[in-house]
């Protein structure tokens, strides 16, 4: 507790030194390399597109804020080695045709520029895949699935690099501090409560349920799924309990783990059946979507869910790192929900691509001399701390995905910001949209820690 305490006395603080902080701009968190090559006159564009409008765009929308904000801060400053950024992107509305469409306009409009590109969904990695590796370009994602990273035999690396482990390894990693918890998770049975796609099953793998069980941990074969259009999930729940289950699993994301939980406290059981998920569980707007349905002490239905965390949060304010991105955060006047996941993340994916590029274009020696080639040497050359600490960059032997992860709690803060809520009498609300809102936060309960390796 004296760790998150400080923690949050720093983000109060902070959060009052921000006109402050506005003149006195901080300086850039990384140690980037430096530039050997003038590119004074030169354009950098940062390639991204995804679901913006669809059924991801609650967490997704960031990743153009932060780009936005990105591009204006290294055009503000100079330009990477003198060269202005822009960004070129497009919303596929999660749609697969479109995702394609927006890759062959890309690809023919730029032939010569498109080296990197910028995703941020699973499916679309699968989906182009083999395009990719034809073509020679590298691709940044945040979370990969095994097929889109490592092919159909999960043994082939392509040339898509994510930030986050493989699900599957995160499943892995939960299970480790579930064993490592008794008092917690007593006999652990874990059921999951999930979607019906290859990210929402991960974890399921015979090789997933071998670890845990050599761990003692019970994981039950056959997964509870539903839409993420359903509104209902009383039968999928209260079937995992009826199983075994003392522990539900989700792979969902905003309202989701939202639902579950929701539907938890319903049944009456939110203190005796334990709630946790991959990294998407933790974001912002699953701590702002559990507030549908309030526990019978007045918190959210999702207080006290579990999940994966590799990477730093918000509150992790004694890291430079995310000193300088809630400073941007709040200079650009961007809002409570947009301190989630993906804002976070495209600060580092845009850290990472200028790094990318300053490497690389000091080895070719002009910008217009790299190729795709030329990016997939330096990206697998390099052992990177992304925006000075915020996650880690490293691809050796032919990992396509992080190697580090950690697992957190999601709570909510006290009206003092001396600790976490114990109801609406002493919780801090904050204003989201026109309405009040628990502001949630993210306590981690590990140290980072090599991931287990469970593909195969």
């Amino acid at each position: 507790m004296k760790r998150l305490c400080t923690l949050l006395v720093l983000l109060l603080l902070l959060a009052g030194a921000l006109p402050n902080l506005a003149q006195e701009m901080m300086d850039y968190p990384s140690d980037l390399t430096e530039c050997e090559v003038d590119l004074t006159g030169e354009t950098l564009r940062i390639f991204h597109f995804g679901d913006l409008s669809g059924p991801f765009a609650f967490i997704t929308q960031p990743v153009v804020s932060a780009l936005t904000d990105a591009v204006k801060y290294w055009n503000e400053h100079g330009g990477v080695c003198g060269a202005q950024l822009e960004q070129v992107y497009e919303d596929t509305g999660g749609n697969r045709e479109a995702a394609q469409s927006a890759y062959d306009r890309f690809t023919s409009q730029f032939p010569d520029e498109l080296d990197l590109l910028l995703l941020y969904s699973s499916d679309d990695g699968e989906l182009l895949r083999e395009q990719l590796a034809a073509d020679e370009i590298v691709s940044y994602i945040s979370a990969g699935s095994i097929e889109s990273l490592y092919g159909e035999d999960g043994q082939t690396p392509g040339w898509l690099y994510a930030s986050n482990p493989l699900y599957i390894n995160q499943f892995g990693s939960f299970c480790q501090f579930v064993a490592a918890n008794p008092e917690t998770f007593p006999d652990p049975v874990i059921g999951f409560v999930t979607w019906p796609f290859a990210f929402g099953l991960a974890g399921l793998e015979p090789a997933a349920r071998d670890y845990c069980s050599s761990l003692g941990v019970e994981v039950l074969a056959e997964p509870q799924v539903f839409l993420p259009t359903d509104t209902d999930i009383l039968t999928q729940v209260q079937n995992a309990v009826d199983s075994g289950a003392n522990i539900i699993y989700t792979n969902t994301i905003a309202s989701g783990p939202a639902l579950i939980a929701g539907t938890l406290v319903d049944l009456g059981m939110e203190d005796d059946i334990k709630l946790a998920g991959f990294n998407w569980v933790m974001d912002t707007s699953v701590g702002i979507l559990g507030q549908r349905v309030l526990k019978p002490n007045g918190l959210p239905s999702t207080d006290g869910m579990f999940g994966s965390m590799p990477f730093l949060w918000w509150t992790e304010l004694s890291n430079p790192a995310v000193q300088f991105v809630y400073q941007q955060h709040t200079i650009n006047e961007r809002g409570p929900a947009e301190q989630n996941i993906a804002y976070l993340l495209s600060w580092g994916a845009a850290d990472s691509i200028i790094e990318t590029y300053i490497r690389t274009v000091n080895r070719v020696g002009s910008l217009s001399a790299v190729t795709g080639a030329d990016i997939r040497e330096t990206v697998e050359s390099m052992d990177y701390e992304v925006l000075g600490g915020l996650y880690r960059n490293l691809y050796e032997e032919g990992m396509r995905d992080g190697v580090l992860n950690r697992i957190a709690v999601l709570k909510y803060a006290n009206a003092d910001m001396s600790g976490f809520a114990t109801g609406p009498d002493d919780a801090m609300f904050v204003d989201v949209d026109g309405n009040m809102a628990y502001f949630p936060i993210v306590h981690a309960l590990t140290d980072f820690m090599p991931a287990p390796q469970l593909r195969g």
